[in-house]
């Protein structure tokens, strides 16, 4: 089975700092795939490689099976279609309601007079609400992010991949501000859209959250691959030696 995204030995450097350094790692399609390290390890940064965002300075990114470094234009805006990326917040437009913003989720698939279009009027309401309701914010359709809370906003920007309908999802420490009840919840949303034939990368602040229902973790420090196994593998040991006497803040449950 071609991995849904592959990283060969690929570094990453900005002048004189290294970023990534000789990451390789593969996400099959339909694995969940928790990232965590500590700050500045390059959690970040490879997200952004693998939303094709950045390309590496050596080695190979490959994503959907495509080379990154490879491609431009349409071709690159095509692979970026198939690829749903979370943050950890912003993912709202503050003046568009909510059946806007999740009716972003398909831009890809419409001309521009129909999405300049769909801003006046929109279309495909019922789809929206539709993905609304699987999030349980049904009854929110015409409201404003402001509205919201925190971790509605999140739902709602999960409610938008539901009708991008991406082969790879990446999410770039999407709970971490949020308690973790809150947490759990909007986990809970993307492990369920990963589900069946999707890739899902995560990277986490909060490591209480590894027993969530992952199927590996990929540990980062200082821009390398540091440990990569079953979530079962990742022992308080392990936890030490990642984060040494920085743990913290962190909820650790021991596996």
């Amino acid at each position: 089975m071609t991995p849904a995204l592959e990283f060969a030995h690929a570094d990453l450097r900005l002048a004189d700092s290294a970023l990534l350094t000789g990451v390789s790692l593969a996400v099959r399609p339909g694995e969940k795939v928790a990232l965590i390290g500590p700050s500045g390890a390059g959690k970040t940064t490879l997200l952004r490689l693998a939303a094709a965002l950045s390309w590496p300075t050596s080695g190979v990114v490959r994503v959907l099976g495509q080379r990154t470094d490879a491609l431009r234009g349409r071709a690159l805006r095509r692979l970026r279609r198939r690829v749903g990326l979370l943050h950890q917040h912003d993912n709202l437009v503050p003046q568009l309601r909510v059946v806007h913003n999740v009716l972003m989720g398909r831009l890809g698939d419409w001309s521009l007079p129909e999405a300049l279009w769909s801003l006046l009027r929109p279309r495909e309401v019922d789809r929206a609400h539709a993905a609304l309701t699987r999030v349980e914010l049904g009854e929110r359709l015409w409201a404003l992010p402001d509205e919201l809370s925190g971790g509605e906003q999140q739902r709602v920007a999960i409610a938008r991949l539901l009708l991008q309908d991406p082969e790879l999802v990446l999410a770039d420490e999407p709970v971490s501000a949020l308690d973790v009840r809150l947490g759990r919840e909007v986990l809970r949303l993307l492990l369920r859209l990963a589900a069946g034939h999707r890739a899902l990368l995560v990277s986490l602040h909060s490591l209480g959250l590894l027993d969530a229902g992952f199927d590996r973790v990929v540990a980062l420090r200082r821009g390398r691959v540091v440990h990569d196994g079953p979530p079962e593998e990742f022992d308080r040991a392990r936890l030490a030696d990642l984060y040494g006497t920085a743990l913290d803040g962190f909820e650790v449950r021991a596996p």
